[in-house]
């Protein structure tokens, strides 16, 4: 009996390790065909650099590679628009180290001083743009680094590095550039075409609920939302890849911004008809256009001319009518946007998309890059390292790089675990693999199979940052040269160097002005106050961009609004509510200054200027009907122009009164 016990245990156990082995194979994926191609095209790019400059005897040839490395990415427009950027970048970034070198060559440490200035500047501007500008600010910063603190004791250098660096950049971007195109390297279009048309069917599908049932709610928002701000990035790129791409980036900026008022304009309506009821059958004919239907659109025109001549129109007729004529308008210029993105044809318009920044918190990224600087610095000074100005240029440019990451900790945990691997393979592949070796080929095929894991591993997005890190540093540590020196304590002081300089910014990531989801969320929400209370007021700003940077916001909120329950609903009900009434506000001011000028309108632009000012839904609705009864017998364009205001003014009066609590606890009605 314990014999068969005993075999029943000994089965079950083999059982499971064999279910645990199958598990473990399932959840292993071989990488597909088009990461093998890329990782090919980089390791190729890289070697072609490194060549290029050993056979042009650059004084640090590897730099090529490392710029290669640094450009490495799955399309021909990314790798192009962030070559662009770099190139500007270290352009800045030599000419301000030959500055501060003619400035403070002969101190170190107002050196110091101007350089973690400069470092904290970049990084704040970084943080007002987006992509590969960011990216293109920062690099400025730390180029300083590079050419200047590298040279600190030897600033008669400074112009010679500046200008080898310029040259190895220039190198490493014509040889990625060339093997992209040789090889037929992937265009960003098919991924941002295929991304507008699901964003566009995700919020016709939104504003279709929105019609016939009601507001689906916030968070459905949010989501169709996110979906229409996610091509953004690609947007810029693609125009560096068709001789007309300027056209394509416009129609697809004005298909965004037409997405986002959809969401909005959908919203609105659906509150509408849910205060007053439909009696018109709007709902039916906004279904129908929607559906094809081309005659809606100027039926529903017509229809609102009518109700505004006649005189017996009220604000939320009004209303009605003009959320529906915009729901159908903003398909119709989605519609052009996403043509003229596939056809390079001209869009009907061109639109900005803003980015919303809190100003806290690009102030904070720029005061922790600085810090760090500092504390590097003071690490090396006081330890008395003999590369204290090459650590110092690495904790910098760690630095720089994490503060326009999405992931900050993500990618100083990366810069911790990969500097370690990075040096690993440097050293394997110096003393093991080449082992005195000087041939190129044995070079080449000796770096193969490091480069193409670190693109593999960049690829996927739990072990970006490693292979990121991983594919930069691994040449950096390994500096292949001609000849190639074999130094066994320069290879050592370089690993050391840079596994430190991860871990400075691993510790100052996570304990040096870190930033919460809840302060992101504070700052949001006073600057969303900030502008309502502005475009209350009769500041001068752009309707139509007002929408596109308060759906930026939303969307950026969404992301730091938790991930379910009823908080995150509320949270973002009222994030909603502020870009509700910003949008309407400003849409109203924009309104009522075309209409400033006609002597009919004068006591109706007054009351209705009042009316924003005090933020109060009666006067609000009480200024819509005195604009409806002034434009009666005035000429049909400025007709249509006061009902976008009513409507506006009708919204707004909305959201006062649903949102007055959440309202009232942001003092929206303090002193303005």
């Amino acid at each position: 009996m314990a014999e068969v016990t005993a075999a029943a245990a000994s089965t079950a156990e083999a059982t499971g390790k064999r279910a645990w082995i199958d598990a473990l194979l399932d959840r292993i994926e071989p990488p597909p065909l088009a990461s093998w191609a890329y990782a090919l095209r980089i390791w190729l790019a890289m070697m072609l650099a490194l060549y290029a400059g050993f056979w042009l005897q650059l004084e640090s040839a590897s730099s090529a590679a490392v710029t290669v490395a640094i450009l490495a990415q799955p399309r021909r427009g990314q790798a192009l628009s962030k070559a662009a950027y770099r190139f500007l970048g270290t352009l800045v970034g030599f000419a301000v180290a030959i500055l501060f070198t003619a400035l403070f060559g002969q101190d170190r440490v107002e050196m110091l001083v101007a350089f973690a200035t400069w470092m904290g500047l970049c990084v704040f501007v970084a943080n007002y743009l987006q992509g590969t500008k960011a990216y293109g600010a920062m690099l400025s910063g730390y180029t300083v680094a590079i050419i200047a603190i590298n040279n600190i004791d030897a600033p008669q250098s400074v112009f010679e590095s500046g200008i080898g660096r310029v040259a190895a950049i220039m190198l490493g971007i014509v040889s990625i550039t060339f093997i992209n195109d040789a090889l037929g390297a992937p265009s960003v279009f098919p991924d941002l075409r295929a991304g507008m048309g699901k964003a566009r069917e995700a919020v016709r599908a939104f504003v279709r609920r929105a019609v016939r049932d009601g507001d689906p709610g916030p968070e459905d928002a949010a989501d169709a939302m996110r979906l229409a701000a996610a091509p953004r990035d690609a947007i810029g790129v693609v125009a560096t890849e068709f001789h007309d791409g300027a056209n394509r980036a416009a129609g697809a900026r004005s298909a965004v911004a037409a997405l986002f008022a959809s969401v909005a304009a959908a919203r609105s309506f659906a509150l509408a008809v849910a205060r007053s009821g439909d009696p018109d059958d709007l709902r039916g004919r906004v279904v129908a256009g929607l559906d094809g239907d081309r005659d809606a659109l100027p039926d529903l025109v017509a229809r609102l001319d009518a109700l505004a001549a006649s005189g017996t129109a009220d604000p939320d007729a009004v209303l009605l009518h003009r959320r529906a004529i915009d729901i159908l308008r903003q398909d119709l210029l989605a519609e052009d946007g996403i043509a003229a993105l596939e056809t390079g044809r001209d869009p009907v318009r061109d639109m900005r998309l803003p980015v919303h920044r809190d100003f806290p918190d690009a102030l904070r990224n720029a005061a922790r890059v600085v810090i760090t600087v500092a504390i590097g610095a003071a690490l090396f000074v006081l330890s008395g390292w003999p590369a204290t100005s090459a650590a110092l240029l690495q904790v910098s440019a760690f630095a720089a790089l994490a503060s326009i990451n999405p992931n900050p900790i993500g990618f100083a945990t990366g810069a911790l675990w990969g500097m370690p691997l990075a040096a690993v393979c440097a050293g394997v592949v110096e003393f093991i693999l080449l082992d005195g070796g000087q041939g190129f080929p044995l070079l080449a095929i000796a770096m193969a199979p490091v480069i193409v894991t670190a693109c593999l591993l960049s690829l996927r997005p739990a072990t970006a940052s490693l292979g990121f890190i991983l594919l930069v540093f691994f040449p950096v540590v390994l500096s292949p040269a001609n000849p190639q020196p074999y130094n066994p304590e320069s290879y050592i002081n370089a690993s050391v160097l840079f596994c430190v300089a991860g871990l400075i910014l691993f510790l100052v990531i996570r304990i040096v002005l870190p930033t919460t989801d809840a302060q992101r969320r504070r700052w949001s929400l006073r600057a969303a106050r900030a502008d309502v209370i502005e475009a209350l007021s009769g500041e001068p700003q752009e309707a139509d961009e007002r929408v596109n940077l308060d759906a930026d916001r939303v969307v950026q909120f969404a992301g730091w609004a938790g991930t379910a329950g009823a908080v995150r609903r509320a949270s973002l009900r009222h994030a909603f509510a502020l870009a509700a009434l910003d949008t309407a506000a400003a849409g109203a001011q924009a309104g009522l200054n075309r209409l400033a000028g006609t002597a009919a309108y004068d006591d109706a632009v007054r009351q209705a200027r009042s009316a924003l000012r005090r933020a109060e839904a009666g006067p609000l609705r009480e200024a819509g009907a005195a604009l409806l009864a002034a434009a009666r017998d005035t000429p049909a364009e400025s007709r249509r122009i006061a009902t976008r205001v009513v409507a506006d003014l009708a919204s707004a009066s909305y959201v006062v009164e649903g949102q007055g609590r959440v309202l009232r606890r942001l003092d929206l009605w303090g002193t303005r």
